[in-house]
C-alpha cells in the first residue's frame, strides 16, 4: 500500500512465480494502481522500487508484469525504469463458457 498524507493512494499486488527457464523463483506484479489524483508524485515508481528490493532480497531471477499494448504512458514509464517489452510472447487466456467446456470435456 502507498499512502500520501495518511490516506491510501495506491497499491501493488504481487506474488511469487517460478521460471523453469531460469530454475529460480520470480516476482510477478499482478496489479499496480495509483489514484489519478495522486499520480505524478513518484508513488508508482516507489511501489516498483520496493518490489524490486523484495525481488533482489529474495533472490528472484526476474520481476515481471503485463501491460496493455494501448497504454503508451504506462509503457513509457516502465521503459524509463529499465523494463523491456517482450513482443514475441503472446498472452493466452481461457475464461467463461470456454473454460467450463474445457473443464467438462478435457
Amino acid at each position: 500500500m502507498a499512502e500520501w498524507d495518511g490516506s491510501p493512494v495506491g497499491f501493488a499486488l504481487y506474488f511469487n512465480n517460478y521460471s523453469t527457464w531460469q530454475g529460480r523463483w520470480g516476482l510477478y506484479l499482478e496489479d499496480l494502481f495509483v489514484r489519478p489524483t495522486a499520480r505524478g508524485r513518484g508513488i508508482g515508481k516507489a511501489l516498483l522500487v520496493e518490489l524490486a528490493r523484495i525481488a533482489v532480497r529474495e533472490g528472484c531471477g526476474r520481476f515481471q508484469w503485463q501491460v496493455l499494448d494501448w497504454n503508451a504512458p504506462a509503457i513509457g514509464f516502465y521503459e524509463k525504469l529499465g523494463a523491456k517489452a517482450f513482443k514475441e510472447w503472446v498472452s493466452m487466456r481461457i475464461e467463461g463458457e470456454a473454460l467450463e467446456r474445457l473443464a467438462a470435456n478435457g
